[in-house]
């Protein structure tokens, strides 16, 4: 049904046109986007604390979460770099490189789940996956949690963090805590926010050239909502496949989640909140210029060829999605034990 939409919706809008009026063209953007909520969104499972708040934020930082202890969250999802890592695909243990590019860890609470696969179904379930992934972090839960409890301040913050509990120092708890801290990191307040809360100031007309075009050409369908993006999968190459750089041929994306034939080669769509900040591009980051990237998605996704003109008024659009940043103090981490595991580098 959500493939459906995207072709029936992108032929109905390009047919529309995008001459719209001004007034017409912020109440067809209301109807489609939401602003970036001012405050962080409260977690159904996982309301925490204040004390666990913190723990996570310390967590996010934490190296020692991996063998190595060099690797930790804000590695490959540098909250100084639009929650990213500006590589095509991340670096990892014993400088391996993983299979696919880093998406943002900013605004990701608004994803209908984690990874371009969507094989986690929230952030605690995806902190859990890279301290694993021989590729990443390369340490095991067991190792993990001997860790943690050899650190005294670490042992007394879980037990703040998570009262009540006989054994606070968990692996799922780990997780929890470095969910509701990547929970927080939102970016309200972009010059399109502002737009749809009826600033039509907040765009000019070049951006608004584009926002009218980015929904007449069919953008939209796919992202949209909060995040633009995030909520649904779709096959990379609806009209035309890409070339094997940007879809290659042993990465059969959603398949291997649903070992569906319908999900071969589909991936969730991207946030395109912040857009601007994270590049390369596309689960492979073969893609460093955002105007190359419209480019490609048209002719993809959309079955038609933007020209320059157009390409240029969508990109100046899409420069408008950068909201204010979350602004982290780098935490102070506790020290270890004589008892504390050492690092393995190999």
């Amino acid at each position: 049904m959500i493939r459906k939409t995207i072709a029936i919706a992108g032929i109905a809008l390009v047919a529309a046109g995008t001459a719209w009026g001004k007034d017409d063209l912020m109440q067809r953007a209301r109807a489609a986007f939401k602003p970036v909520p001012a405050t962080a969104p409260v977690l159904k499972d996982n309301k925490g604390n204040v004390d666990r708040l913190q723990l996570g934020k310390m967590l996010f930082f934490e190296p020692r979460l991996s063998a190595s202890y060099l690797i930790s969250c804000n590695t490959c999802h540098n909250v100084g770099l639009g929650g990213a890592d500006l590589q095509e695909t991340s670096t990892g243990h014993g400088w391996q490189k993983g299979p696919r590019n880093a998406p943002t860890v900013l605004n990701s609470v608004y994803n209908i789940a984690q990874f371009w696969d969507g094989r986690a179904p929230d952030l605690a379930a995806q902190a859990k996956g890279p301290v694993q992934a021989s590729v990443e972090m390369n340490n095991k839960p067991e190792q993990v949690v001997a860790t943690l409890k050899s650190i005294p301040g670490y042992v007394k913050l879980f037990a703040k963090a998570f009262p009540g509990e006989k054994d606070p120092v968990t692996f799922d708890n780990m997780a929890k805590a470095i969910e509701l801290f990547e929970a927080t990191l939102i970016t309200p307040d972009s010059p399109f926010d502002k737009y749809l809360k009826g600033n039509d100031k907040a765009l000019n007309a070049k951006e608004k050239e584009g926002l009218a075009l980015f929904m007449g050409k069919g953008c939209g369908a796919c992202h949209g909502g909060v995040n633009m993006g995030g909520t649904g999968y779709f096959p990379f190459g609806v009209k035309e496949a890409p070339g094997a750089d940007l879809r290659p041929p042993g990465d059969v994306g959603r398949f291997n989640v649903t070992n569906t034939e319908a999900d071969k080669y589909a991936y969730k769509a991207p946030s395109l909140r912040n857009i601007a900040l994270t590049p390369p591009y596309f689960h492979t980051g073969k893609i460093w210029k955002l105007k190359d990237a419209v480019a490609v998605m048209g002719s993809a996704q959309l079955g038609i060829k933007l020209n320059d003109d157009e390409t240029d008024k969508i990109t100046a659009f899409l420069l408008t999605l950068n909201g204010r940043q979350p602004k982290v103090e780098y935490p102070i981490l506790p020290e270890g034990s004589d008892s504390t595991p050492k690092p393995v580098l190999k």
